[in-house]
């Protein structure tokens, strides 16, 4: 089984890239499921039902999101609708929606878990003990294991996938945007990567217009944000995982487009 996993989808320019290359991912890779996260896709913040939509018809099986999944208020109705969208599992209990997605791959079933890390980024539940509590239920249903890990640090990505491995097919790590060249496969067959990076502008920061970042550290004013124009690029892995969902093979895919 070949999953593909995508870094976070920031804005239209992202959506756009996405688009433009899946089917030639399709046709060259020919993965099984296509996983992204996309709490940036709405105009850069947050996701929104008409967005998700346009990602769900262009061949995306599930969405992951992180801390800014709450930003598009219109999403709190629409994640207790749409299974396919997860929020982190480790927000207190009674958060709108579904933090697992079980995903039918022919006859294999692959269950997707979406967590946030704490460190540098706010007071959630320990990740690692919910993810203890997930994995007593998914376990039951399937070994075909992929976790969205949405952190800040490297150390906590890298520890949560440590604490995990033989026990998931896979964590890779999202939210800072940047790729990172760590891809391996961990002693217990557990594919990780720290960060897939994004699909959106790439000569931004962060898909956001470089200006108004680079005066907000000079002046420490409030500054509104703006999704960056021109350049795009593609990122993320692909996963190659056994029957018994152990991980085969993680490799990375990165794609480029100039805007003339």
């Amino acid at each position: 089984m070949r999953i593909l996993m995508l870094g976070d989808i920031v804005g239209r320019p992202g959506r756009e890239i996405v688009k433009e290359i899946l089917p030639q991912i399709d046709i060259q890779y020919n993965p099984d499921l296509v996983i992204a996260n996309g709490e940036n896709a709405a105009g850069g913040f947050g996701l929104s039902r008409a967005v998700a939509h346009e990602l769900f018809n262009i061949g995306i099986g599930v969405l992951t999101s992180g801390n800014h999944i709450w930003d598009q208020k219109e999403i709190y109705d629409y994640l207790d609708d749409e299974p396919r969208v997860l929020r982190p599992a480790n927000y207190p209990p009674g958060v709108p929606g579904n933090s697992v997605y079980y995903a039918k791959v022919g006859s294999e079933t692959v269950a997707v878990v979406n967590l946030i890390g704490r460190v540098f980024m706010g007071d959630y539940d320990c990740p690692f003990r919910s993810m203890d509590t997930i994995l007593s239920q998914v376990r039951e249903q399937t070994n075909h294991i992929i976790v969205d890990f949405h952190a800040e640090a490297t150390s906590e990505k890298l520890a949560f996938a440590w604490y995990v491995t033989s026990k998931v097919s896979a964590v890779v790590g999202t939210h800072t945007h940047v790729p990172t060249s760590d891809q391996r496969i961990l002693p217990g067959k557990t594919a990780y990567t720290t960060d897939l990076g994004m699909c959106g502008p790439l000569d931004g920061i962060l898909g956001v217009e470089r200006e108004t970042v680079i005066k907000k550290f000079i002046y420490q004013l409030p500054s509104r944000f703006s999704v960056a124009k021109g350049a795009t690029q593609m990122c993320g892995v692909l996963i190659d995982l056994d029957r018994s969902g152990k991980a085969q093979k993680i490799s990375r895919i990165y794609y480029e487009k100039n805007i003339v």
